[in-house]
């Protein structure tokens, strides 16, 4: 069995049963953090309609969030949520403000590593990060059949 995540009439994703909830119960994590609805509705006889203009509010502060933060653990609980809404941004032709992503981040950093060696550390570099996550995106794609 799989379920779709679509726009209109325009399947974006269709995975597993398994992937699909799992993926639904990190966007309701995600909305929390965020404060924001994802505009990734309910999946209702196996489909899930995506608002695409919540959705890319909702994309372009997580993608703000993620690059704010500099804490291991942080980072490896969202880099993959992160990659695969990208995957679907991408997919849904979302416009990612990439130029201010690759600056230094605005705003207060959140979640920042302190290490007793090296004390706190900064997020990565705007182009490697943005590099790194859109690799991410491009492999997980590869995975993600419509």
């Amino acid at each position: 069995m799989s379920q779709y995540f679509d726009i209109g009439d325009e399947t974006l994703w269709n995975p597993s049963n398994g992937a699909s909830r799992l993926f639904k119960r990190q966007v309701v994590v995600f909305e929390a953090e965020l404060e924001l609805l994802s505009g990734i509705g309910p999946m209702e006889n196996d489909e899930c309609q995506i608002d695409p203009a919540t959705f890319e509010i909702f994309v372009n502060a997580l993608l703000s969030q993620h690059r704010r933060t500099s804490h291991a653990i942080v980072l490896a609980l969202s880099d993959g949520f992160t990659a695969t809404v990208l995957v679907l941004a991408e997919r849904a032709g979302i416009r990612v403000d990439w130029a201010q992503l690759r600056s230094a981040p605005k705003g207060a950093l959140e979640d920042v590593q302190i290490s007793a060696v090296t004390g706190m550390t900064a997020p990565a570099e705007g182009r490697a990060w943005v590099a790194g996550l859109c690799e991410k995106a491009r492999e997980l794609g590869q995975h993600m059949p419509r």
